[in-house]
């Protein structure tokens, strides 16, 4: 049987026909029931219609006006990249781990989470969890994913620490050379809200990176030559950066054990004797001895006032930059002089001993008025109290080895030490760096401490686009997590800078997210059918994107049919 339309007296109408063979075999049809008019509304064929459609599930509509109904879009380019790039390098073999320990709820998929959440638009875990709800991330049902399920993510994620940072060491390791491995070390302050003490707790008041007390903690952070992070460690807040070198240098080296030589650069405040004869005792697994390149912090660059002298002699005598090289407790010892930058600091100090000079001169003088009887506004100033003002003064200048307040004095006074004047010019515009390594150049040795400069753009994507401070958790395992979290966000952000880098790729990872957070999964269904999902359209810029990142695009999934 099937349905014919007819034709009689201008009307259209439909008729359900059967088809069938005479007694001589041939065929006919006959006409069962004819249904009514096809242009009628409201008809007998359009109450069949609707009829049928109730069967099949689907509510009465209007079959002349089709209804369509959109659900709210969700952003899917910038996820679904760093899925794919989570996949890359291996990161989902973290599911492994927490499977084998036999958790019942997704764990490594609630890390990914909060993971992305950092690059994409960092949060508190609420906030995750509303963000998830703008999102398609590839594998996630987000009913499924709760606030506490997120905090019992991070308890399980130290409570196995060490198998997880030893399966992010071995996804590394491809990218470390084995022959020659040049590292960087170096700290930052976080800083954290909270009043509460907890056992252990890594939350102290110290001097932060920004110049003022606060309540904080410490990260150390290694990363290779190419700007990628190897190992992160958390330190408590009032801790000194001297003594924390040495044990991460082990640390490197025991999760590392392939490398063969490894040089490792740090910043000036990681110098001190104990570390040189340390460092120079510590021997890799090859046999090498452990390489480094330290800078000499500014405090201590009198010890080297005598052997300085002859090369400063000649640096000025050069009058363009030059890197000359002596010997110290039987290191090397690079010296790098810049001569505009000596004038530049020359001329700052200068600026500010007349800053302070003219300072002096006023507060002697009210001294003197008052003496001679002048009366002036505000209260009486007395000797001890311009002595308090100006040493102050002095050494939020930074002067006060050159200023010298003589505060034993019953009257104000000051001195100029000339010696020490005349010592801080000499040291204007160079850089001190230690060293043991004997097969680089002088040059080649300050280009390897300047790269250093990287860890540092790390720490400031780390604060800015990660967004790892202020730390609201109060627990400190859970802060500890919170930075492993953060660790692994600047470990993707740090591969999509290579690829764009090795592509020619101007585009920064932040500007690279926003655009293909562009890209969003959405939703329609017509006349309240299943709904249909789609991809909105991937422009040429986007696709060069992903191509740049070597990473799929997103594809469409299958579509359902409207009816």
């Amino acid at each position: 049987m099937f349905v014919k339309l007819a034709r009689s007296r201008g009307h259209t109408y439909a008729q359900i026909v059967e088809s069938f063979r005479d007694a001589n075999g041939q065929p006919r049809q006959r006409n069962l029931l004819t249904l009514g008019r096809v242009d009628e509304n409201d008809g007998q064929v359009e109450k069949v219609l609707q009829a049928l459609l109730k069967a099949r599930g689907h509510g009465p509509t209007d079959t002349s006006t089709p209804q369509v109904r959109f659900e709210s879009a969700l952003a899917l380019g910038d996820v679904w990249a760093l899925d794919q790039l989570w996949r890359q390098i291996g990161f989902d073999c973290l599911a492994g781990v927490f499977r084998q320990a036999r958790f019942s709820t997704p764990i490594e998929q609630a890390i990914r989470v909060m993971v992305f959440n950092r690059l994409c638009d960092a949060d508190s875990k609420l906030g995750t969890l509303r963000w998830l709800q703008t999102v398609a991330m590839p594998g996630v049902d987000p009913s499924k994913i709760t606030h506490q399920h997120l905090l019992r993510s991070m308890d399980a994620l130290m409570d196995h620490q060490e198998t997880v940072d030893d399966c992010v060491a071995h996804l590394l390791r491809p990218l470390i050379d084995d022959e020659l491995s040049v590292v960087f070390y170096d700290l930052t302050t976080i800083r954290s809200e909270g009043s509460s003490v907890q056992a252990g707790d890594v939350r102290h008041f110290g001097m932060s990176k920004e110049g003022t007390v606060t309540r904080q903690f410490m990260l150390g952070v290694v990363q290779t030559a190419d700007g990628m992070p190897i190992y992160h460690e958390v330190f408590d807040g009032n801790t000194a950066e001297a003594p924390t070198m040495l044990p991460t240098v082990r640390k490197v080296l025991a999760r590392y054990p392939h490398i063969r030589r490894l040089v490792m650069v740090a910043d000036r405040g990681l110098l001190s004797v104990d570390n040189l004869n340390d460092l120079a005792a510590i021997a890799l697994p090859s046999g090498q001895p452990l390489e480094f390149i330290l800078a000499v912090p500014g405090r201590r660059y009198g010890e080297f006032a005598e052997l300085l002298q002859p090369v400063h002699d000649a640096a000025c005598a050069a009058g363009a930059e030059t890197t000359t090289e002596a010997k110290w407790q039987g290191h090397r010892l690079i010296v790098a002089h810049d001569p505009a930058r000596a004038q530049e600091q020359t001329a700052l100090r200068a600026t500010r001993m007349a800053t302070l000079q003219a300072r002096a001169e006023q507060l002697a003088g009210k001294l003197d008025g008052q003496d001679a009887g002048q009366v002036h506004r505000g209260r009486k100033l007395s000797d001890s109290g311009a002595k308090a003002r100006f040493f102050h003064e002095v050494a939020e200048a930074h002067l006060s080895k050159v200023i010298k307040v003589d505060l034993k004095c019953d009257l104000f006074a000051y001195d100029i030490d000339a010696k020490a004047l005349a010592r801080a010019q000499m040291m204007d515009g160079k850089l001190l760096l230690v060293t043991n390594v004997t097969d680089l150049t002088p040059t080649d040795i300050v280009e390897r401490y300047k790269s250093l400069a990287d860890i540092e753009r790390g720490f400031k994507v780390l604060k800015s686009e990660i967004e790892i401070a202020p730390v609201f958790h109060r627990l400190p395992e859970r802060i500890r997590a919170h930075a492993s979290i953060c660790f692994m966000a600047l470990i993707l952000y740090r591969v999509m800078r290579q690829r764009l880098k090795a592509a020619g790729h101007a585009a920064s990872p932040e500007t690279v997210l926003a655009q293909l957070r562009r890209i969003q999964r959405q939703s329609v269904s017509i006349n309240q059918a299943a709904p249909i999902n789609g991809i909105s359209n991937i422009n040429r810029e986007q696709a060069d994107l992903f191509a740049a990142m070597n990473l799929k695009r997103p594809i469409q999934e299958n579509q359902l049919p409207l009816l």
